[in-house]
């Protein structure tokens, strides 16, 4: 099949990030980014891709949308919400790793993630070093966080991980993000990576269990 087809296959079957799963309505401003920042905390421990988004989409419906929100709601309220949407097992470490992130952001970058962003002077390492610093957060989260907000911060592009790129050659698909990338409009490498990750999931090593199995 060709390349180009086969990419738009994939949009039009997987090809929905998981800041639109969680009903995240991504600008360049400080609420959406730090949403997109609570979706990656869920998913970084071992939990169904479903599950964490589902807890994020309760996180919002009871208002923690912002790191001032997250940081003034109690702690037992950060764990009924993640239980309505079944985060069971990791609620409470998480509840409490949401309300020191949340902490952490207030005071180091007055809780907007584009100052952490104007920090790194446009080094997408950099941006990954920091993303780092947040509670709960390590390579593979710093990897989903830039991964999803990729169409807003241009010095992110192209970010596909090795779960992207891993399901990518499985498909015949160019083997590097660059080569990816020449498949598709900038607008629309979030979708591609998201689908990549996905097609992987479904086709080769089953979305159970995993860590950031996104």
């Amino acid at each position: 099949m060709d390349q180009r087809a086969e990419v738009n296959r994939l949009l039009a079957q997987y090809g929905r990030t998981h800041a639109e799963e969680a009903g995240i309505r991504l600008r360049n401003t400080p609420a959406p980014l730090y949403q997109v920042l609570v979706l990656t905390v869920l998913f970084s421990v071992r939990i169904r891709s479903d599950i964490a988004v589902a807890a994020a989409r309760e996180l919002f419906a009871a208002a923690m949308r912002t790191p001032r929100a997250m940081a003034d709601t109690p702690w037992q309220e950060r764990v009924d919400a993640l239980g309505r949407a079944h985060y069971r097992r990791y609620d409470e470490s998480t509840a409490s790793a949401l309300g020191d992130g949340a902490v952490f952001l207030l005071g180091e970058y007055g809780g907007d993630l584009r100052r952490m962003r104007d920090r790194a002077a446009g080094k997408p390492a950099r941006i990954r070093e920091l993303l780092r610093e947040v509670p709960r957060i390590g390579p593979v989260g710093a990897d989903i966080f830039c991964r999803e907000v990729q169409g807003l911060w241009p010095e992110l592009r192209p970010a596909f991980d090795r779960r992207a790129l891993e399901g990518a050659r499985a498909l015949g698909l160019p083997e590097t993000a660059e080569g990816l990338a020449e498949l598709v409009p900038a607008a629309d490498l979030p979708r591609l990576a998201a689908a990549l990750v996905r097609t992987r999931l479904t086709h080769g090593t089953p979305d159970r269990g995993r860590r950031s199995g996104v």
